[in-house]
């Protein structure tokens, strides 16, 4: 993997976790992640008017991709309502490159090495260290952030095969978000009401801002897919998990124990063992 790859794939992760914190800071977190995914489809749309569509051949990935991030969308929602940023999203991250490799295992016939297995075992390793206080899972809003993992897998392998099918990684990252920007809020709608989504609120302008750089994020995770091995860009982004632990702790008033660091350390290692 060129070193100008893993260079913009830290450097999306850190944008990741920054708007994950955005998220987790709000108080109306389906309010705030419909907000920014309007903004999302908003910068797509007048980006995809100078960029020619991507080759028909991956409009299918495209839209099944949009769907599973609304998926994703309503899970990440659900798990932050209960759970802290330090915890919930090392789970939800860490969790995805373990279930790609499993399903690889399963549905395609690859084989699991040695190391992958390592790998494998330190990520569930991590996983339960942050989840479990004893012999009880004390993490609220764990079975939300697992969900959240199944559905970044997902939508990780439909993008790793649609970008390359596409001609263009940044047209196939601008009809796609455009199509989940749009589509969230229609889901917004059906689950509340329409009133309730355009009256104005404070934080409207820094949701906004979530969603402009969650969309820089993806873009630059997606343009990393389109020249380096789907396991590694994945691995390698969810390093993210430590820095979602120290803005947790900096500017959300969370706890930064030595088990916390111990377990988002572990989950960072074994996703790049992973990849």
């Amino acid at each position: 993997m060129p070193n100008s790859l893993i260079f913009l794939t830290l450097f999306a992760a850190l944008l990741h976790a920054s708007w994950n914190a955005l998220l987790r800071g709000g108080h109306d977190r389906l309010w705030s992640m419909t907000i920014m995914c309007i903004a999302i489809a908003a910068v797509s749309a007048v980006g995809a008017l100078f960029i020619s569509p991507p080759n028909r051949a991956s409009w299918p990935f495209a839209i099944l991709s949009a769907v599973l991030h609304v998926g994703y969308n309503l899970c990440l929602v659900r798990s932050y309502q209960t759970g802290d940023l330090g915890q919930i999203y090392p789970v939800a991250r860490g969790s995805s490159p373990l279930l790609i490799t499993l399903a690889a295992a399963l549905f395609a016939d690859e084989k699991i090495t040695a190391h992958t297995l390592l790998g494998v075992a330190l990520v569930s390793g991590g996983i339960l260290f942050l989840a479990l206080r004893g012999r009880k899972i004390v993490t609220p809003g764990l079975p939300y952030a697992l969900a959240t993992g199944g559905f970044i897998a997902a939508y990780s392998v439909v993008d790793g095969m649609g970008v390359r099918l596409a001609g263009s990684p940044l047209a196939y990252t601008a009809w796609m978000s455009a199509l989940w920007g749009v589509m969230m809020p229609v889901v917004y709608i059906l689950l509340r009401d329409a009133s309730s989504l355009w009256q104005p609120r404070p934080g409207t302008g820094m949701a906004a801002l979530g969603g402009v750089v969650s969309l820089l994020a993806y873009a630059i995770i997606i343009y990393a897919m389109s020249g380096a091995p789907l396991g590694a860009v994945s691995a390698l982004r969810e390093t993210s998990v430590l820095f979602a632990a120290l803005i947790g702790y900096l500017f959300l008033g969370e706890s930064l124990t030595v088990r916390k660091i111990a377990a988002c350390s572990v989950i960072a290692i074994g996703t790049l063992i992973i990849g």
